[in-house]
């Protein structure tokens, strides 16, 4: 619509830009970004504009404000991976993904917050502080909740995005910017998507460029996406999937670009309810939410079938094993040397590493790297590395059977629960935490398999619930144009934000299509 709207001059980049920037600076409470690049957004967008007076827009994201994580490189603006290590730090190169949304047109408007390193599953655990969730300043948030006692401040009341994307999911919610790129390890563009309302779409592995995209677990890292549509999620990854001769893991065939179709008979369709995603701690308003999206599916046509992936309940710990082995390995590179923070201390080159690793990373990811180098020790390599190693193909194979089966889509939810507060959250360790919050979509990434969030109702307190789908490795467009359908049969509604109806424009009419397809 947006697209559309620059097309016919009813309103120009500039104008779209500087709302945006408008909104983020009267939405800045949500924390959602790190650093806001208004000079460099105002001058891309202006040169967008050249292009639509002269009739010669890029593509679709012409003139789009989109968001970038902060563990993306972007040249000339500071990348932090929200921590110490690399507060300061401007790459001289921009990631792929980066470079080719400023190749199609789209304005840059800032980096978005994130658990430090990318490691935490509620964007809590960054040096420039925890992202709150758009969905606690909702009318419909505020309506269902109720203090505990009179003394209680509605400030605290506040709940979590989810993570480690949690910046780019609110910057996307609270419509501050069309699109924004996560990245997503074991789940951190899916949960965040969940807890606040938006589409997260984990591309199959391979299928988009890793480079520039600061390494947390080579083997699983993939870059997501995050928009308001399903369609949406389709034009940015038509954007950017596709081989980059830097990085070898990228499929080497040409990747087109595709329109979602209207899907109008599903009597076709083949959606598995796998039984080892019902676990113990699912919320019993979930389970009946997901049992309800497979009676939609059925009623409409489609055969629903149990299947099992029977070893999905060795994953979350064959996760931890793989994840932060990769971690230490990773993490050596920052040693005060190169590039980031540099210690004071210059007793000998030894201690001077120690200090700035001490200085320069916080508790959660000194923890990661000691647990991986304990699993990489060489008494215990074959015990815990090899092992999950060889359950990690037992688990792709899982997938592999289901979708040989005849299965087409699988249909799971995304968390446990809608998002908490931010207070209840912090009770718990940050390890236990993404233990749990990662349960039900961390085996997709070790499979290397497409999935996607879609929201799909509000819980009894007013937030936000989503449910994933997991697709076949490279089958992008069937999984879309499955979560396209949904998302029209579901109808989610449109968080109510007094911030954003302040900032009236037409572009930013309250409606759940504002995207740019």
């Amino acid at each position: 619509q947006v697209s559309v709207a620059l097309k016919e001059g009813r309103v120009t980049p500039t104008e779209l830009c500087q709302q945006c920037l408008s909104l983020i600076k009267s939405t800045k409470f949500l924390n959602a970004y790190i650093t806001v690049a208004e000079e460099t957004a105002l001058k891309q967008a202006e040169a967008s504009e050249e292009r639509y007076k002269r009739g010669q827009p890029l593509g679709v994201l012409d003139g789009i404000p989109v968001a970038v994580k902060d563990n993306f490189n972007t040249a000339g603006i500071e990348t932090t991976c929200a921590s110490n290590m690399l507060r300061g730090y401007i790459s001289p190169y921009n990631a792929t993904v980066v470079q080719k949304l400023l190749d199609q047109g789209a304005v840059l408007l800032g980096k978005t917050n994130l658990d430090e390193f990318a490691m935490g599953s509620g964007s809590t655990d960054g040096v420039f502080g925890p992202v709150r969730n758009p969905w606690s300043y909702s009318r419909q948030y505020k309506e269902k909740s109720v203090p505990k006692s009179h003394s209680e401040d509605k400030e605290s009341n506040w709940v979590i995005t989810g993570g480690s994307s949690g910046g780019s999911a609110a910057a996307v919610s609270s419509f501050t910017c069309f699109a924004a790129l996560g990245s997503d390890t074991g789940g951190s563009t899916r949960n965040p998507a969940a807890h606040c309302g938006v589409v997260g779409l984990k591309p199959t592995y391979g299928l988009i460029s890793r480079h520039g995209l600061i390494p947390l677990v080579n083997s699983m890292d993939v870059p997501g996406i995050l928009t308001r549509c399903v369609d949406d999620a389709a034009v940015v990854l038509g954007s950017l999937a596709g081989h980059d001769p830097k990085d070898s893991t990228t499929i080497q065939d040409n990747f087109k670009p595709f329109e979602l179709p209207y899907l109008t008979d599903v009597s076709k369709l083949s959606i598995g309810i796998p039984k080892e995603y019902h676990a113990p701690e699912l919320s019993g308003e979930i389970l009946a939410l997901w049992s309800k999206a497979a009676d939609l599916f059925r009623n409409a046509g489609a055969k629903v079938v149990e299947v099992s992936l029977p070893h999905t309940r060795y994953s979350i710990v064959c996760y931890h094993v793989l994840c932060t082995a990769e971690v230490a390995s990773n993490m050596a590179r920052f040693d005060g040397l190169e590039y980031g923070h540099r210690s004071g201390m210059n007793e000998s080159t030894e201690s001077m590493y120690a200090a700035t690793r001490r200085e320069g990373f916080n508790d959660v990811v000194r923890g990661r790297i000691l647990s991986g180098n304990y699993f990489l020790l060489k008494q215990n390599y074959e015990k815990y590395f090899v092992k999950a190693q060889k359950v990690r193909r037992l688990i792709a194979n899982d997938f592999v059977k289901v979708f040989q089966s005849g299965v087409d889509v699988l249909l799971t939810p995304t968390t446990l629960s809608d998002a908490v507060p931010y207070k209840e959250f912090i009770k718990e360790d940050n390890r236990t935490r993404s233990a749990q919050n990662d349960i039900l979509t961390q085996a997709a990434n070790m499979a290397g398999l497409p999935a996607i969030n879609v929201p799909t109702a509000l819980s009894e307190r007013g937030l936000p619930i989503g449910l994933q789908f997991i697709g076949r490795s490279f089958q992008e467009q069937q999984l879309l144009t499955v979560a396209k359908w949904f998302e029209k049969q579901v109808q989610f509604p449109v968080i109510q934000l007094e911030e954003v109806k302040r900032h009236d424009h037409d572009v930013f009419q309250h409606e759940k299509s504002a995207s740019f397809s």
